[in-house]
């Protein structure tokens, strides 16, 4: 019978049927980052056990360390517990750890492809919701909780529910302006916030074949919007060309063995899936939201709903977000004024990021009131970025050049958007006090955000 790669991913590594849908699946790789790592392997260490496999589980400090410019591990105090904590047990269990200011450092999503340790056909796990991002290398790829990780790291497994799954086929011609960014915010706010709760996401269709890598993980990055498990991209010869060289990628005559093997992972053409929806690339436009929600997103040229526009259910909920982020039902979002500019995150940091963003800048200069920065996603990307003179480009456009981590995303690091603030980011989550207490979000693509730092509004970047 015809299978879908996920059910094919998945079926190679159950190990153990649990009963009632779960099953134990081993991970050929785990992920590790400063809030959760070192007190895993701590918690590990006090019950007697050690790392399974130390040689598959990699650590990575990002969320906690400061991005400022020449930043050292103690420029954010409360993450350089966090980061001697994590390297400690690292260097005691025998994990490879990616420390801060070496190659290889950067945010966990950003260096786990990168580096080529995620690889198609493998699973994997983190401590972190958006592990799925990695889905984009054709992997299945999950986040998983604190206790979970605990277990993960005392037996290489982890016990999951097996989740249905729900195809999206992008066909068509990608619009000027449209990004993957767009994509995955016009399909969340299409179908829900929640309607992948319970599957595993697969994207597919002619527009996502013509993507780059670093496209499919944005794309895969915010599969957990939808409620997903994870989200997932056949490898194709793309997927092969970004791999090849890569410092944990197979070489020689491993990789042709391996090639073969990842030449069968994609999805079957007769496969079913739980659910398949199709989106006609020709209706989509550059995307911005405007609520507390990813789902809570418009096309930039349209309007904050309207109370008569929203089913009575969800008219309470549209009234406090509106309260928090200061907007008024039915107003235009195009010319909302904007005062910080955020381009970084798993979802947005990597270098053909960095480089639409500075394409849209070029010759420019910032609105003055607006605070803007650029938080390259790994030290790799900071290196070819500044390679080909981007962060001059930024620099002279008014933009802060900073170090790599996850900084303004998830505002663990003491860095945050000022209370009231209004800020357009290329992260992933508009959730209330996400970016700081009374932060306002308002989630776009890197070039949309450049436009808006440009402008000191929200702006149709197909303006510039």
């Amino acid at each position: 019978m015809s299978g879908t790669m996920f059910d094919r991913i998945w079926d190679s590594h159950a190990i153990a049927d649990l009963g009632e849908g779960w099953s134990l699946l081993y991970l050929d790789r785990l992920l590790v980052h400063d809030l959760s790592g070192g007190r895993a392997m701590r918690e590990l260490a006090e019950k007697g056990r050690r790392v399974a496999e130390p040689n598959k589980v990699f650590a990575v400090p990002d969320h906690a360390i400061s991005s400022a410019p020449g930043r050292t591990e103690h420029t954010y105090p409360k993450g350089a517990a966090l980061l001697a904590s994590l390297r400690e047990r690292s260097k005691a269990e025998g994990v490879r750890i990616f420390d801060i200011g070496t190659p290889g450092n950067g945010i966990v999503h950003v260096v786990g492809p990168e580096q080529g340790i995620v690889l198609p056909g493998l699973t994997l796990a983190c401590g972190d919701s958006h592990t799925c991002t990695n889905g984009g290398m054709g992997a299945l790829a999950f986040g998983i909780g604190s206790s979970e990780l605990v277990h993960a790291l005392a037996t290489q497994t982890v016990p999951q529910r097996r989740p249905g799954t729900f195809r999206i086929r992008y066909e068509g011609v990608r619009p000027a302006g449209v990004t993957a960014k767009d994509m995955i915010l016009a399909a969340i706010g299409r179908f829900g916030a929640a309607a992948g709760t319970g599957m595993a996401m697969e994207y597919a269709g002619s527009a996502v074949r013509a993507m780059s890598v670093e496209e499919r993980l944005t794309l895969c990055n915010l599969s957990i919007e939808m409620g997903a498990k994870t989200g997932m991209v056949a490898p194709d010869d793309t997927t092969f060309e970004y791999l090849a060289g890569r410092p944990f990628a197979p070489k020689g005559a491993t990789w042709d063995a391996a090639l073969a093997d990842w030449r069968k992972v994609p999805s079957d053409p007769g496969a079913r899936f739980t659910r398949d929806e199709a989106i006609d690339m020709a209706e989509l436009a550059p995307q911005i939201t405007w609520g507390t929600s990813p789902e809570m997103v418009s096309d930039v040229t349209g309007h904050v709903p309207t109370l008569e526009d929203t089913v009575p259910s969800r008219r309470a909920g549209l009234e406090a977000a509106l309260r928090y982020m200061g907007l008024e039902p039915g107003q235009k979002i195009a010319g909302t004024k904007v005062d910080w500019v955020f381009i970084g995150s798993c979802t947005n940091s990597r270098l053909s990021d960095l480089r639409a963003a500075a394409e849209v800048l070029k010759g420019r200069k910032k609105a003055e009131h607006v605070t803007a920065w650029v938080v390259p996603g790994s030290e790799q990307v900071k290196a070819d970025a500044e390679a080909e003179g981007l962060h001059h480009r930024f620099r002279e456009a008014g933009f802060e050049w900073r170090e790599p981590g996850c900084a303004l995303c998830v505002a663990a690091n003491g860095e945050t958007v000022p209370s009231g603030a209004r800020c357009v980011s290329t992260s992933n989550r508009n959730f209330v006090g996400r970016q700081g207490t009374g932060a306002r979000t308002h989630l776009a693509s890197p070039a949309m955000a450049a436009a808006a730092a440009l402008a000191g509004a929200i702006v149709d970047v197909r303006s510039y």
